[in-house]
């Protein structure tokens, strides 16, 4: 089993911001495969859905961003995958509108919710999906917490499924290949 999580912040008035592309992500594999998300046995939702052969757990917490591995860490207990089995998506404000970069680890760079995940797993050592989100802003908190503009949420639905091939080819290849192949920023022209 692969388990891919999220995060986001809840709430309607937090949907299309840049700190929920992780949610948006799961969103989309959502519509894609026609799959409900459930209550789970802790703060999250979830959906599970099988592609040749590969069992996959879509999780979103329900804690703000802050607490986001709360829920991971009780998903964890649930299914003990090892950590190189679960792939956190995020969004980051220092990468460019449109740039995906899959990690294998490392540090939290500054974002709140893998600084919660990092604290309740005890452990750097899982891969990460980083969305750029925009590298030009005064303050970062409130561009996190603004919405993408028309013009990002339509370059976004072409952006979404290059995101699932990405984690597609994590989950049957590994974090290597998703690197190689999706590591970059997918839209040349500069986005205002």
């Amino acid at each position: 089993m692969h388990i891919v999580f999220g995060l986001g912040n809840p709430g309607k008035q937090y949907q299309f911001t840049r700190h929920n592309i992780g949610f948006l992500l799961l969103d989309y594999f959502q519509e894609y495969y026609k799959i409900p998300f459930q209550p789970g046995k802790g703060d999250y939702y979830f959906t599970r859905l099988e592609i040749d052969g590969e069992d996959i757990l879509l999780v979103k917490p329900t804690t703000y961003m802050n607490l986001s591995g709360v829920a991971v860490r009780q998903v964890l207990e649930q299914y003990p995958v090892p950590l190189q089995d679960v792939l956190v998506v995020v969004d980051d404000f220092q990468l460019p509108f449109g740039t995906l970069r899959f990690r294998k680890k490392g540090s939290d760079g500054g974002h709140n919710g893998l600084k919660s995940v990092i604290y309740y797993l005890e452990s750097e050592e899982f891969p990460r999906l980083r969305f750029g989100i925009g590298d030009h802003f005064e303050n970062a908190a409130e561009h996190v917490l603004s919405p993408f503009n028309q013009h990002e949420l339509k370059k976004l639905e072409e952006l979404l499924p290059v995101a699932r091939q990405g984690v597609l080819v994590w989950v049957k290849e590994g974090i290597e290949q998703a690197m190689n192949r999706f590591n970059r920023n997918f839209f040349e022209a500069k986005i205002n």
